[in-house]
């Protein structure tokens, strides 16, 4: 059934303006064939394109309430089909790619059978430390599972700027390993706060950030000084958008001019439709698009 604020064009579809942009929601939140939401002459003058997943929590072992585990192999082989069709120029995991095991030796086998999956993907692969990629791993044995250098990094693509951050830390600035802390325990340590700031003054490209935990809220899935960090990413005058995993819901806020986007959790539900990831394409003037696939959310902001 329609709705009465739908736009033409759009019935069975919610849409609504949040933050002056429309956002798009599909009936259903099955997004596999969301092409005909966007306008493809648009995208594909795209400057960069970027699939993002996120809270795979892959594992071997039955399902835990509404996380099906074992689901997430199939389910990321499933994004890959989406993926090849888009070609996007990098996929992002941005967090919890692997769920906490008993032993080292059960998680590392793990890990390399999500990765191996993961590699298949179009594009660069870029990972994001989540809290349970280094409950049973160090964060160097987990960089190493995925053939990655650092925890926290920067790069460039397509004429913008891109910063990888690493909230896993405790208040004390001890690293996150080996069950050595409580999840509702996360920050962005002093000594990354002022590579951050260095970094984006360096770099004269607007930028997007990725991190596991969220930026825009306080609380157990808050990072315990994200207004400091926040002060950070607003006073560069670069940082478009910040994109987080960690909640496992759609969310997003306007913040200080940049906006906070939260993606849904590929583990939540059985079945192929109870999946979610995404592409972002940055598009002409800066503009942002985030096309969902199942149930993740599209938005576009201007």
């Amino acid at each position: 059934m329609s709705h009465a604020s739908d736009p033409p064009g759009l019935t069975g579809r919610r849409a609504f303006l949040r933050d002056g942009s429309l956002v798009l929601l599909a009936s259903g939140m099955d997004l596999a064939g969301s092409s005909s939401l966007f306008a493809e002459d648009e995208l594909a003058s795209s400057k960069v394109r970027v699939g993002l997943v996120t809270d795979l929590h892959y594992a071997d072992k039955k399902p835990g309430g509404s996380r099906h585990y074992r689901e997430s192999i199939d389910k990321l082989a499933n994004a890959a089909k989406d993926f090849a069709r888009e070609k996007p120029d990098m996929v992002v995991c941005l967090g919890d790619l692997i769920d906490a095991a008993k032993d080292v030796a059960t998680e590392r086998a793990w890990l390399a059978k999500i990765h191996a999956e993961f590699a298949k993907l179009q594009g660069e692969k870029h990972f994001v430390l989540g809290n349970h990629c280094v409950a049973t791993l160090t964060k160097a044995e987990f960089l190493a599972g995925v053939k990655q250098k650092k925890s926290y990094y920067a790069f460039d693509a397509g004429g913008y700027h891109f910063v990888v951050l690493d909230a896993c830390f405790r208040k004390d600035g001890v690293a996150y390993e080996r069950n050595n802390f409580k999840w509702t325990d996360t920050n962005v340590p002093e000594a990354e706060v002022k590579w951050l700031a260095g970094d984006l003054a360096a770099t004269k490209k607007k930028t997007i950030a990725f991190v596991h935990q969220r930026l825009d809220v306080a609380g157990h899935y808050g990072i315990a000084n994200a207004p400091k960090v926040r002060k950070v990413l607003e006073e560069s005058k670069k940082v478009l958008a910040v994109f987080q995993g960690h909640a496992h819901v759609n969310d997003h806020k306007l913040i200080g001019g940049i906006h906070y986007c939260t993606l849904m959790a590929m583990v939540e539900g059985g079945g192929e439709k109870n999946s979610a990831y995404a592409t972002m394409d940055m598009l002409e003037g800066d503009a942002i698009r985030i096309r969902g696939f199942r149930k993740q959310a599209n938005y576009r902001w201007a």
